[in-house]
């Protein structure tokens, strides 16, 4: 049940009981007891205040990242440095993620049926590592120039990987024909590097803290909620998302 300080309880209430112009304030205690009274009379008073808070809240947060989705609009649709899935796509969804983010683990089947199935949706994916350690050198090789022409089966393999170790990294790069030795140097280059940190700040600049992070035009959904991100997708295609076909996966 989600808590609710004693400040948030007598706003409630205050809400909730009849004033009128000019009043005296009535006395803490008396007006305290009225408040005490009233929420024991009608609990669903505070319920409702708080389902109305956060959906101003989520209003106000969507309108607020509508802003900042139109500024920063080129930086997360059209970097060339990205990895897309299906880059002749009309319409485009942008995924923040880390490959060790529980979440973004359970997403990430779901994120692959909606590349096979929406061939007509670019895919770019935005290497967003927020544990540190693991998740910088999967990241890192990920982008690497031996590891980007695998970056969708390396995707696949890593988010699949319970525990996503140094030693698994290299298995899963080996498994898809990449040296590990050759993307570990590649993504410990400048340019790797200053990818990673520019993605970090276009997160910091959308006020994205969490992974895995969906922006379809201008939506936001944070957290791994598919079916928002199904809905979103929908919206903006005017149609439901039933088409067929093979996504066609490359960089750019």
């Amino acid at each position: 049940m989600t808590k609710i300080s004693r400040a948030a309880l007598l706003a409630c209430a205050a809400l909730a009981l009849p004033l009128a112009a000019c009043q005296k304030k009535p006395a803490d205690d008396a007006f305290g007891q009225k408040v005490r009274a009233y929420l024991l009379e009608h609990p669903e008073v505070i319920e409702e205040a708080v389902v109305k808070l956060q959906e101003n809240k989520q209003a106000q947060a969507q309108e607020a990242a509508k802003a900042s989705l139109a500024k920063f609009r080129q930086q997360l649709e059209r970097d060339p440095r990205d990895f897309v899935a299906n880059p002749d796509g009309k319409i485009t969804v942008v995924e923040f993620f880390d490959y060790r983010c529980g979440y973004c683990k359970a997403s990430a089947p779901e994120v692959l049926k909606l590349i096979r199935e929406n061939p007509d949706v670019r895919f770019v994916f935005k290497e967003f590592p927020i544990f540190g350690g693991e998740s910088n050198i999967a990241a890192a090789v990920a982008l690497s120039p031996a590891g980007m022409p695998k970056n969708i089966e390396l995707f696949d393999r890593f988010m699949a990987e319970k525990s996503l170790d140094e030693a698994a990294i290299d298995r899963h790069l080996r498994a898809v024909g990449v040296d590990p030795a050759a993307a570990r140097a590649g993504g410990a280059g400048k340019e790797v590097q200053q990818h990673i940190a520019d993605n970090r700040q276009l997160a910091m600049a959308l006020g994205i803290e969490g992974t895995p992070a969906f922006i379809i035009g201008d939506r936001m959904v944070p957290g791994a909620d598919m079916q928002a991100v199904r809905a979103a997708l929908a919206e903006a295609k005017g149609e439901k998302l039933k088409s067929p076909g093979s996504p066609k996966l490359d960089k750019g």
